[in-house]
């Protein structure tokens, strides 16, 4: 649909068929058009340079038919419905918008319900409860039922047996964690072994990463290509995947992929951007500066990204610090429109802890421990809060080291 004209009418006919056998542009009808995920839409929603549009039978493209169709200026009288995460939401003009509704998420005591429910044991249930509230930041993010569901498999996996090793007190820790849980369970049930456990996980990444540059929640089988992840093996939805990633079914575009929580895209970004560092001397950010900056087309890409491969592998840990790789981390993060890299920059910070580190060597995902200077990165930050025209948007941005 992206390069296609229609008019409304024949969107319409095109994902409901059965629309053809009546005319709901008469007032016979009352509409409602919902659109579910506006978050998720790929084209720029341009409402202030989209021009009006009136007539429902003149074809133009699918975004400016969308914006008129939420503005109102098609079909004035339908009713619209959106879902969607804020930063999609604030992109429609206010004077349209006549009723909000937010969903929050688990409340205190909802969360206590919830890991009672879903840990038989109540012993259990009552030390995970009481783990997650001695740590702050964790018990926040348990009002996302995602985050319950996390916790509670890592949680309840270690404090059940012997388990060697620190419990999860921070939410770097607990998502790590969790991937380690994910390819214990991959090992156990003895898959076929096509690539290594690294190669997946760094794959995965990559294409974490580069979505959340994009801003993209959904991803399609071309995106996975580029990625280097083979859709049609059975590793893709097994074991690790199957927990981190889900697959459905577009209507009309074939299969439609996206992690099942945008945190655990995060996690996997910002592993992304730490491994490449660390075990391949990659700056992330300039492959992806790189590919911005150079218009090639489909049949030169590969070469090219090889070709970025070999330049940027060339440089060295002395030559561009982790120090400097974190720098160049919170300038991205800051100049994110819509906060979007907040928590990615939060997991990369923390990845470089020691504690985090000895988790990805146990992953075997990691082939060395990165020494560098903490206090570069914190006398970096600091700086940037004392000449931010608003220290509180970055105070909240920069929970160091959690």
């Amino acid at each position: 649909m992206k390069d296609k004209t229609l008019s409304l009418s024949d969107l319409l006919h095109v994902f409901f068929p059965e629309t053809k056998e009546i005319d709901i542009f008469s007032d016979e009808y009352e509409v409602m058009f919902i659109f579910d995920g506006l978050d998720e839409y790929r084209f720029p929603l341009n409402f202030q340079s989209n021009e009006t549009l009136q007539d429902a039978t003149k074809e133009t493209s699918v975004d400016m038919l969308l914006t008129n169709l939420i503005v109102g200026n098609l079909l004035p009288s339908a009713l619209i419905w959106i879902t969607s995460r804020p930063a999609a939401a604030d992109l429609v003009p206010s004077e349209c918008v006549h009723r909000v509704t937010e969903v929050r998420g688990f409340n205190d005591p909802q969360k206590e319900e919830y890991f009672r429910k879903r840990v038989s044991d109540q012993s259990l249930a009552d030390r995970i409860i009481s783990h997650l509230k001695s740590s702050r930041s964790l018990f926040i993010m348990c009002h996302i039922p995602v985050f319950c569901w996390i916790s509670a498999a890592v949680l309840e996996k270690m404090l059940s047996r012997a388990e060697s090793g620190e419990i999860p007190k921070t939410l770097t820790q607990m998502y790590t964690h969790f991937l380690l849980l994910q390819t214990n369970i991959k090992h156990e049930k003895d898959y076929e072994k096509k690539e290594t456990d690294e190669e997946m996980v760094f794959k995965m990444g990559k294409l974490a990463y580069e979505q959340l540059e994009k801003g993209n929640l959904i991803f399609y089988e071309e995106d996975l290509r580029e990625c280097g992840i083979d859709v049609t093996e059975a590793s893709v939805y097994s074991g690790l995947c199957s927990q981190i990633f889900r697959e459905e079914l577009g209507l009309y575009q074939g299969k439609v992929f996206c992690f099942v929580h945008l945190s655990v895209q995060e996690h996997l970004a910002a592993l992304y951007v730490h491994l490449s560092c660390i075990n391949q001397n990659i700056n992330a950010f300039d492959l992806i500066l790189a590919k911005k900056n150079l218009q090639v087309s489909d049949l030169y890409k590969r070469t090219v990204h090889d070709e970025y491969n070999s330049k940027f592998s060339k440089y060295s840990m002395s030559i561009y610090s982790f120090s400097e790789l974190h720098q160049r981390a919170v300038n991205e993060a800051l100049h994110s429109k819509n906060g979007h890299l907040d928590l990615f920059l939060r997991f990369l910070l923390s990845l470089s802890v020691e504690s985090n580190q000895a988790l990805l060597r146990d992953l075997k995902i990691q082939k060395e421990t990165c020494f560098y200077n903490k206090e570069e990165t914190v006398k970096y930050i600091n700086t940037i809060i004392r000449k931010s025209p608003s220290p509180e948007k970055c105070n909240q941005s920069f929970p160091l080291f959690k």
